[in-house]
């Protein structure tokens, strides 16, 4: 199957537009829209986001991602396979979580490009036919290169912001929770939230933390929106404590 992974949104056009491509260069293939919602041109949020998603889908999956703010410029498109899982899109540090935390990974440089190729929509006009190919068995050229290569040491493993809140107001963190000891609590804008297992188990009004369904650490209110609450936004910074510590 193919996915997608934007931050078109669902407003304008492109989405259908990458559907158009991939019906026209892929019939029969089965297309999910996993998310245009990523918060936009928010290159290093998505980074955290992908890898919660993939394990969703077999190997042989092929991933369109497009958070693009630097399209039609200098950076590199990227075809990389992870773990038996395809991903297409700009080589601008989308990809940097995904390929650390793979087993097996192979980067490559795309060299093909199509009779039409726009300065403004690569994702239409390139990631799009490369993802069709690759889904029916057919990878395009492209220049192989070490996966050290596309590697920022200076991403943290990790990351204690908020970088996604959803239709519920939900503040879900870059954090793993499997990164830290179920005695970590979570300090935000001068609260120190107490962890859950879920909503039913503190009262309604109240703010928690929680391991979430993608295993990411996700601030939270039972029946109320953590980002009204708390005035959680987008790249807000969380900081990890302890319980016993004294805050």
């Amino acid at each position: 199957m193919i996915v997608l992974f934007t931050d078109f949104g669902l407003t304008d056009p492109y989405v259908g537009q990458l559907h158009a491509v991939l019906a026209r260069e892929a019939p029969g293939v089965p297309v999910i829209d996993l998310f245009h919602a990523v918060p936009d041109f928010n290159i290093r949020a998505a980074a955290y986001l992908l890898p919660a998603y993939v394990h969703e889908f077999p190997p042989g999956t092929v991933f369109v991602c497009v958070v693009d703010p630097g399209v039609g410029g200098a950076r590199r498109p990227l075809m990389l396979k992870a773990d038996g899982r395809w991903y297409v899109g700009p080589d601008n540090g989308l990809f940097e979580m995904v390929k650390r935390r793979a087993g097996e990974c192979d980067c490559r440089v795309i060299r093909w490009r199509p009779p039409r190729l726009s300065a403004s929509f690569h994702g239409r006009d390139l990631f799009a036919p490369v993802a069709a190919r690759l889904a029916c068995g057919d990878a395009p050229p492209g220049r192989q290169r070490r996966p050290d290569d596309f590697i920022d040491t200076r991403w943290p493993a990790d990351l204690d912001q908020i970088i996604y809140i959803d239709h519920f107001g939900n503040a879900m963190t870059g954090i793993r929770a499997s990164s830290v000891a179920d005695s970590t609590l979570l300090r935000f804008r001068g609260h120190v939230l107490s962890r859950a297992r879920t909503f039913s188990d503190v009262p309604v009004g109240s703010g928690f933390c929680y391991k979430n369904a993608l295993g990411l650490v996700e601030i939270a209110v039972n029946c109320g929106r953590a980002d009204q609450v708390f005035g959680a936004g987008i790249g807000d910074v969380v900081d990890k404590v302890e319980q016993g510590c004294s805050y």
